[in-house]
């Protein structure tokens, strides 16, 4: 009888070497050819530990799909296995129930804002949970409603971020030289780059705002060990630096069950596959960029088939690590010789500043299929994401690491009103500047994991922040006109003054975005923002203005609400905000 699936639920395909090899991760690759409606592609597989083979798959139409398997060997368990099966499609009610079912991400028709494959729109909201593979995010097998508090489990965690309104998760994939092992996890080289460093920090040096003695390594491994085996090749570092030739695929099935779960629960995972402090010893003495290129495509092959994002590096800041651009080596290997994802799944990356800044457009940075902004937090940094917006082609932007509340930089403790507030100004005041494909929020003890005694916030504590509770009603604020939000073009000229305070701060600064034909402009102000004035409006017309709370995510009921007229200078003089704190508003031409 002939297997029945639904399009996109993913299928995986088991195979099983008979010969044995010595690596099986560095030695073999295995695929599958498959062809369905509209579709033909070589689909690239991985190594599961001991003889085991896996290629992950989904059927992207409904109709007949046949696949025959491949690989670099001769190896009569891995080449010339086939099969066959139906996709059928999911009914509207299942979609409704879960939105993953209606297909993967993928950029709008004018390339600015995310879509699902079905055309309905996906602006994301996502949490930072960098260490979600880890046992800091615990997994329990049963089902047990357990409450916020020590004791939670990711999945209380998803279910609590699901009922707020999210639909996404940021993760870091791996970090595989974090221990509590008394060295820092950021290993340095010498000035020389001959040496690696393992108890120093470059003078006057910091990571994540505090001096790097203070913040010892943590473990970051789960119930299957480490990313990567031990002892590393580095002579006499092989308790320090594993061996990037070995990879641990135990740690990885540990992974696959939450990178799941998120999808069950309609959830997109953006996944990153390492961080920066992995840079300087890779390149150096672990086979740069070929073993890198190898690590990407073992962790594409192994969440192609999910609804996710894939990002090669989590190079959030570009001070003590490899020059941002030389990841565009193993990088653009990787797509010249294995294709972009055979899905459709987008690569982006959280850069700091900006992939466009880090990593040049398309044309260097051939991987790349959407833009970020990243780590840059105040409003004077939101520009990047307009000179994203403005590029050519087109990618959709999105702000992956704004202000985070109770982060050791910022003063304001957490939750706290300005905590709130700056949480704010990075949401409406990136999207309005070109972050049309969404936001992802974090907060300091959420992002880290932080769990050990000495912790200020601990996860539990930073789950239940009031920036994160605020951070659904953006999707009000955007949805405001439906898909129509995917047309705006970020101008902050059009609103003035919109320059007020302090450039590295979080109050009174002006946004404006308006559709090309300026019958819709969409404002937000900043707290002490003064009265302003819009132009370049349609000259002696007739708008309708609406306020919206972003404390509360709601427009302001008012039977009576009111309408402003230009004048024949495009011009409109603004009424004052209804209080001296954050607004958003909108702007529509009567007809």
């Amino acid at each position: 009888m002939k297997e029945i699936l639904h399009v996109w639920e993913k299928k995986e395909i088991t195979l099983l070497a008979e010969n044995t090899y010595s690596n099986s991760y560095t030695d073999v690759e295995v695929w599958v050819d498959l062809k369905g409606p509209g579709f033909q592609k070589r689909v690239y597989g991985f190594w599961d530990g001991e003889n085991v083979f896996r290629i992950r798959i989904v059927a992207i139409a409904s109709g007949e799909w046949n696949w025959i398997s491949g690989s670099n060997q001769f190896d009569k368990g891995l080449n010339g296995q086939y099969g066959s099966f139906t996709a059928v499609d999911w009914t509207e009610e299942e979609k409704k129930e879960n939105p993953c079912r209606r297909g993967f991400i993928q950029p709008t028709s004018n390339g600015h804002a995310f879509q699902y494959t079905d055309g309905t729109p996906f602006y994301l909201l996502a949490d930072t949970w960098w260490s979600t593979p880890t046992f800091r995010y615990k997994w329990y097998d049963d089902e047990e409603v357990r409450p916020v508090g020590p004791d939670m489990g990711f999945k209380d965690m998803v279910k609590y971020r699901k009922n707020q309104g999210y639909n996404g998760i940021a993760m870091l994939a791996s970090h595989p030289t974090w221990a509590n092992d008394g060295y820092p996890s950021t290993l340095y080289m010498d000035d020389e780059y001959k040496t690696v460093i393992r108890n120093a920090w470059p003078e006057g040096g910091y990571l994540f705002g505090t001096p790097r003695e203070s913040r010892p390594s943590k473990n970051m491994h789960n119930e299957g060990g480490r990313p990567f085996l031990f002892p590393g090749k580095v002579k006499g570092y092989e308790d320090v630096v594993p061996d990037f030739d070995r990879i641990n695929p135990e740690y990885f099935k540990y992974m696959d069950r939450k990178i799941d779960y998120l999808n069950d629960y309609g959830f997109t995972a953006f996944i990153e596959i390492a961080r920066r402090d992995v840079s300087q010893v890779w390149k150096r003495y672990c086979g740069w960029p070929m073993s890198y290129k190898r690590y990407m495509q073992y962790m594409f092959a192994r969440y192609q088939a999910n609804n996710c994002l894939l990002s090669p590096i989590h190079l959030d800041y570009v001070g003590y690590s490899i020059p941002s651009r030389e990841y565009n080596e193993p990088a653009n290997l990787y797509i010249e010789k294995y294709g972009y994802p055979p899905f459709g799944t987008l690569l982006g990356t959280n850069a700091g500043p900006s992939t466009l800044a880090n990593f040049g457009n398309v044309d260097e940075a051939k991987w790349l299929t959407f833009h970020q902004l990243g780590n840059w937090r105040e409003h004077d940094h939101y520009w990047y994401l307009t000179e994203m917006y403005n590029s050519k082609p087109a990618l959709p932007a999105l702000n992956g690491e704004p202000y985070y509340p109770g982060f050791p930089d910022d003063k304001p403790e957490a939750p706290s009103e300005t905590a709130d507030l700056n949480c704010r100004s990075g949401m409406y005041g990136s999207f309005l500047s070109g972050g049309l494909a969404g936001y992802i929020y974090g907060a300091e003890g959420m992002w880290g994991s932080d769990i050990e005694p000495e912790a200020k916030y601990k996860m539990w504590n930073a789950l239940e922040f009031t920036s994160g509770a605020q951070v659904p009603h953006l999707m009000k604020f955007v949805m405001v006109q439906g898909a129509r939000y995917q047309d705006l073009v970020p101008n902050s000229e059009l609103v003035t003054p919109n320059k007020a305070g302090n450039h590295i701060g979080y109050t009174g600064w002006a946004y404006c975005a308006a559709t090309n034909e300026k019958d819709w402009m969409m404002l937000y102000f900043e707290k002490d923002c003064p009265r302003a004035t819009i132009r370049g409006v349609i000259h002696d017309a007739v708008y309708r203005l609406k306020w919206f709370n972003p404390r509360t995510g709601e427009w302001l009921d008012d039977p009576n609400t009111q309408t402003v007229t230009s004048d024949q200078t495009c011009r409109i003089k603004l009424p004052e905000c209804p209080s001296n704190e954050d607004w958003g508003m909108s702007l529509v031409l009567e007809k």
